[in-house]
């Protein structure tokens, strides 16, 4: 009818003079990050199952890795908590998994890094969660 208001047809995302913008989307990004700590999670969980096959191997398995991957289990269900709430939209979700990702991170150098303290499989699980998190942390300091 006349005079009455007509609709808008949708708009395409405006494009910046180099194309498209490359800059990946608030959802893909909470998506990668939890994908990378729900692989962080099954990561540390694995460790444990593994730690337990090889219990009577004490060379293997040290008083230290049973800490150590108790820890790191305890903090990969917190971490993907966190993501979870992020990708919900909790801004405190998301400040908290950038606290605990970021200290993880540190942390997992520094037990890597110290000769002897770990055994060799283990050095390398920590590495893998390590890369993962930093991935987080990357991520997640975008957002």
């Amino acid at each position: 009818m006349p005079g009455e208001p007509q609709p808008r047809p949708p708009t395409a995302p405006a494009a910046s003079a180099t194309g498209p913008s490359r800059t990946p989307s608030r959802h893909t990004t909470l998506r990668a990050i939890r994908t990378l700590t729900a692989a962080y999670l099954a990561l540390s969980i694995l460790t444990l199952g593994v730690a337990v096959l090889l219990r009577n191997d004490h060379t293997l398995v040290t008083d230290v890795v049973w800490v150590r991957a108790t820890i790191v289990a305890v903090s990969a269900c917190l971490t993907f908590a966190f993501a979870v709430s992020a990708a919900r939209g909790s801004r405190r979700g998301l400040l908290r998994l950038r606290i605990v990702t970021a200290i993880m991170t540190v942390a997992i150098v520094v037990i890597v890094v110290i000769p002897g303290f770990l055994p060799s499989w283990v050095r390398i699980e920590q590495g893998v969660c390590g890369a993962l998190l930093l991935a987080v942390v990357v991520l997640a300091s975008r957002r």
